[in-house]
């Protein structure tokens, strides 16, 4: 079997006791998961103060009684555009470093390569929020910013998906990955907090401060994180069950042998040392369909991620226009909605055993949950609360359980043999065509919001629409393949 030298985490030299046998398997499993989780959450907190600050950066609201005058070139009568702009450098080479990012940690040491990206993303978000102290007023400016910002923030995904992957089985993967997958929402909130409560001593800082909790995350990726329980001498977790079917052993056999020696390497089996192709990874079965549906999801879930707080800021609720803080501290509910969301569907698509049929139903309610909010959502501040957190759990829910437990499924599927290689190219493929759809949201939004935000939320209820549709044919599958299940348990004695 092909191996690579990988080295361990420098943690692991300093603390002995970390290694081998004094801790478990399930110890270095949390720590995986907690390391991970922590790190994709500072890198969404580094990502959420452009739409905190879009509200101080753009033209001021007709009904505001702000003497702010925003910031030029954001200011003007073109200047949502030029923030929905400034969205769209980001988000599309987010995008395009997404497909090649996966491509590259499927090759190359996954801690060094997200610490790579952490760096980054860390300094990047840094240089931003320098332009306010440096008083820049180019565009060029902060659109080269966030495009070379984007590309460093692509790193992030595949490869902590791919590391989750390699310590996760599939058993209530689900579950796990929907806990796991709120880092997202936790990132979100925790930037809009710490964006938010800095913001009247200038924007600057609401860059600043996220900028340097990526740069502490990635210091503590490098010094602990650990890619693959194959590092440690264990086995990466449920491969060993997969892989010796295939061979026609006996699993009960191979459990006890395996329990009976401690943790082994795979040493028989070639299939799972070679990365899978770009192109052949699109043919896997499920992969299109799941990615075009995130393409539309995702539009949804950054469009709320970039403009929640401008709409509020810019829309009274009972009559009350809301300040700059206290709409990027209220924008935080649609995330700790997406919290739960994220959680249920993950559970229930556990229980039912069917991904797509869950994000199918998630899809659907959600529509009709996002006109009350616009109809609504204006009455008054705790109607506002409620409508704004049921919207984050049906908006997140598929969004989230597609780009974890769904992608971490078709990149481990039986028709790849167990190439756990694979998982990275997959996610990549999934989640950064979700991510062209990101990009295309907030751009679009920029542009829609001025002819009014009608018009806005009837975008995102036609591309929920459209995400839902890309899913019918699977969700007819898994309901064909739960109808045969119940057929065959009636007919057994």
């Amino acid at each position: 079997m092909q191996s690579r030298i990988v080295g361990l985490a420098p943690a692991f030299s300093l603390f002995p006791n970390l290694n081998t046998p004094h801790k478990t398997f399930t110890f270095h499993q949390i720590l995986v998961l907690i390391i991970t989780f922590t790190a994709y959450a500072s890198f969404h907190a580094s990502r959420k103060p452009p739409s905190i600050v879009k509200s101080v950066l753009g033209p001021p609201s007709l009904n505001s009684s702000s003497i702010d005058n925003g910031w030029a070139p954001f200011n003007g009568t073109q200047g949502t555009k030029r923030l929905g702009e400034l969205d769209l450098a980001f988000l599309s080479s987010y995008a395009l470093g997404m497909y090649f990012a996966g491509h590259l940690g499927d090759r190359i040491d996954l801690r060094y390569f997200l610490v790579f990206g952490m760096m980054g993303s860390g300094i990047l978000t840094l240089v931003f929020g320098l332009g306010y102290w440096m008083n820049v007023h180019t565009l060029g400016f902060y659109m080269s910013v966030q495009i070379v910002c984007g590309l460093f923030q692509s790193i992030g995904w595949p490869c902590v998906v791919s590391v989750v992957g390699n310590w996760c089985g599939k058993e209530k993967r689900g579950l796990i990955m929907g806990l796991w997958n709120s880092h997202t929402s936790v990132g979100n909130i925790l930037g809009s907090v710490i964006a938010s409560s800095v913001l009247d001593f200038g924007w600057g800082w609401s860059f600043v401060l996220p900028g340097v909790l990526v740069l502490v995350s990635g210091v503590v990726v490098f010094m602990f994180l650990v890619v693959s329980p194959n590092d440690l001498g264990f086995e990466e977790l449920g491969k060993e069950i997969e892989i010796e079917m295939s061979l026609g052993e006996n699993v009960e056999e191979s459990l006890r042998k395996h329990e009976a020696e401690g943790a082994v390497l795979l040493e028989n089996v070639d299939d799972s040392s070679f990365a899978i192709g770009f192109l052949e990874a699109w043919r896997l079965p499920g992969v299109a369909p799941y990615a075009f549906c995130l393409f539309f999801s995702k539009l949804v879930a950054y469009t709320f991620l970039y403009w929640l707080p401008y709409y509020l800021r810019h829309t009274a609720v009972a009559g009350v226009n809301l300040s700059h803080k206290t709409a990027g501290i209220l924008s935080t509910v649609f995330d700790v909605g997406g919290v739960l969301g994220g959680i249920s569907a993950g559970f229930i698509s556990d229980k039912i055993k069917a991904r797509a049929l869950t994000s199918i139903t998630f899809l659907a309610l959600s529509i009709p949950a996002l006109i009350v909010y616009r109809v609504y959502g204006s009455v008054s501040m705790f109607i506002n609360i409620v409508l704004m957190f049921i919207s984050g759990l049906l908006v997140n829910g598929p969004y989230a359980l597609i780009t974890t437990a769904v992608a971490a499924d078709l990149g481990t599927q039986d028709s790849i043999k167990g190439n756990g290689r694979a998982l990275a190219t997959v996610t990549a493929i999934i989640d950064g065509t979700g991510s062209v759809g990101a990009a295309l949201g907030p751009l679009l939004a920029g542009y829609i919001s001025s002819r009014g935000w009608n018009s806005v939320f009837f975008m995102l209820i036609v591309s929920i629409f459209f995400a839902g549709l890309f899913l019918v044919r699977l969700a007819k599958s898994e309901i064909n393949t739960m109808r045969s299940g119940e057929l065959i348990a009636s007919s057994v004695p």
